[in-house]
């Protein structure tokens, strides 16, 4: 599978003349048509970035469970802060109830509220504040790394754009000042003590409109749901980052990209695992409704707004 899974040169695209740009974009909205997962390379992510980033988040699950909690979100369905386990079921965001998934989680949020935001509902979930963990440099290497993922979203966003033939600028106003959330995930070393239809992370699919993935080197576990293959394995892509299509940008391409169920699956006697994923998700309100280009016969979906819907399908989410 790590010689066949779809890889996409970000770099290489946004270098090509016109006739290649659109040989590359060609290529991607074949992908995003089929799995709609990708490892995208030569993003531009320093290299100190991302080791900080692993440190800092190995350093916070590392400490003792009493010091972690100190973070801890204040109530079911804050979004931000430490989420120990037996918290959340990721299934429950499709419907399908479970045993609480054998993981736990730092999140964190928006550095800021951009000026003109006065929804209540945005305020005390998107914009809520994350909760630090007193811990030396863990704020500085999370906020690093947060802004790098931001930027690498909107460049992908762009090459989205040139994939669905439109103006490479056509998401930006939906973009602007996103809502975007960063987990660091740290699945603990397994027994044989799951319960029935258990999971390090249920199966699920993503909210909004793309997620980067930076999974552990060398670590296994994440599977997607291949239409014709069923369940297969994704592996780490050595010096690339796996990014998949979320809800929205479903949504917003009446289906015609695939927001693929995934799930992170538990075996007996596997070693911990960590993960990094960045939540890339429209302005709160942000109308997605769908692409003209991409309705057909008739749109599959209402519009919704890009803040209401995360918050519904989070706190759904939780025990």
């Amino acid at each position: 599978m790590s010689n066949t899974f779809p890889l996409f040169d970000l770099a290489a695209f946004e270098a090509a003349d016109t006739e290649l740009r659109q040989r590359y974009a060609a290529q991607l909205d074949d992908i995003c048509r089929s799995t709609g997962f990708v490892a995208v390379s030569n993003h531009g992510v320093s290299e100190r970035v991302i080791e900080n980033i692993w440190s800092s988040a190995t350093d916070f699950f590392d400490q003792p469970a009493p010091v972690k909690s100190k973070s801890s979100a204040p109530e079911p369905g804050y979004p931000y802060g430490y989420i120990g386990p037996g918290v959340e079921a990721l299934a429950k965001s499709k419907g399908v109830e479970t045993p609480p998934d054998l993981k736990e989680t730092f999140n964190g949020g928006p550095a800021n509220v951009p000026p003109g935001i006065t929804d209540p509902d945005a305020l005390a979930f998107c914009y809520a504040p994350t909760i630090w963990p007193e811990l030396p440099g863990f704020r500085e290497a999370w906020q690093t790394y947060y802004q790098a993922m931001d930027d690498l979203a909107g460049r992908i966003m762009r090459a989205f754009a040139a994939a669905l033939q439109l103006p490479e600028n056509r998401f930006e106003s939906a973009i602007s000042h996103p809502i975007s959330a960063l987990r660091a995930i740290h699945y603990p070393a397994t027994d044989a003590s799951a319960l029935e239809n258990q999971e390090r992370a249920g199966a699920h699919t993503d909210y909004g409109s793309l997620t980067i993935l930076l999974p552990q080197p060398g670590s296994r576990g994440l599977q997607v749901e291949h239409p014709t293959e069923g369940w297969i394995d994704v592996p780490p892509v050595e010096g690339a980052f796996v990014i998949n299509i979320g809800d929205l940008m479903a949504r917003w391409t009446n289906d015609r990209w695939v927001s693929t169920l995934h799930r992170v699956v538990h075996r007996p006697n596997q070693p911990r695992r960590f993960s990094l994923a960045f939540f890339h998700q429209p302005n709160w309100d942000a109308a997605i409704d769908c692409l003209p280009s991409c309705i057909g016969d008739a749109a599959k979906y209402d519009t919704v707004n890009s803040g209401p819907y995360l918050m519904s399908k989070f706190q759904s989410t939780t025990m």
